[in-house]
């Protein structure tokens, strides 16, 4: 990947689920998917907030397209329908894109929570991300704690590669230990042959 030629795909959709980048007019819909979340959220994002405005969530969205566009960072929402029910993305963590190395971070609604969506949005990821956007390496990292993080790389393949101890702090600003599960893109491409 040459980050001077390459053009990221916008979207990718199996059945009513769409991965998108965000565009301009999508900060209403942002600010009601994270401010009606804050509590589901709270334990695990440390931006979550449980107020937001239209136009601060706005402003995001216009930035997260911008950086989509110049690929410095490919921040995706997750659709169901109008609706939006969480968010991704491959994350460059400031890495060159041309290392083929993204890691794959992940939100969910809480309305949406524990119905599955979060393996099945992963799921999606890992295959367009490995067919599609040529991705050598996938990762996704979660707090040690996130039992149903955890669970979600898991139920994918991916592999725990190691714990980073004590590397991050919590909403309480506390220490806290970070699973990194990865992926290969040759391990992808022999699961499903």
């Amino acid at each position: 990947m040459d980050a001077s030629t390459f053009i990221a795909p916008m979207s990718f959709t199996d059945n009513s689920l769409t991965l998108r980048a965000y565009q301009p007019g999508d900060g209403a819909e942002l600010r009601v998917a994270t401010t009606s979340s804050y509590e589901h959220l709270r334990p695990w994002m440390l931006w979550a907030t449980p107020e937001d405005s239209v136009e601060a969530a706005e402003v995001r969205c216009r930035r997260f397209a911008a950086r989509y566009l110049s690929n410095e960072e490919f921040v995706l929402g997750i659709w169901d329908g109008d609706q939006l029910a969480g968010g991704t993305g491959f994350h460059l963590r400031g890495a060159s894109l041309a290392l083929q190395n993204a890691e794959i971070g992940m939100w969910i609604r809480g309305s949406y929570a524990g119905q599955g969506l979060g393996t099945r949005a992963l799921r999606m990821m890992l295959a367009w991300g490995f067919e599609d956007w040529g991705w050598q390496r996938l990762s996704w990292h979660c707090d040690t704690r996130n039992h149903a993080s955890a669970r979600v790389a898991q139920k994918n393949g991916m592999r725990l590669e190691g714990t980073l101890r004590g590397d991050a702090l919590d909403v309480a600003g506390k220490r806290r230990d970070t699973y990194i599960f990865v992926m290969l893109r040759e391990e992808w491409l022999q699961r499903n042959q």
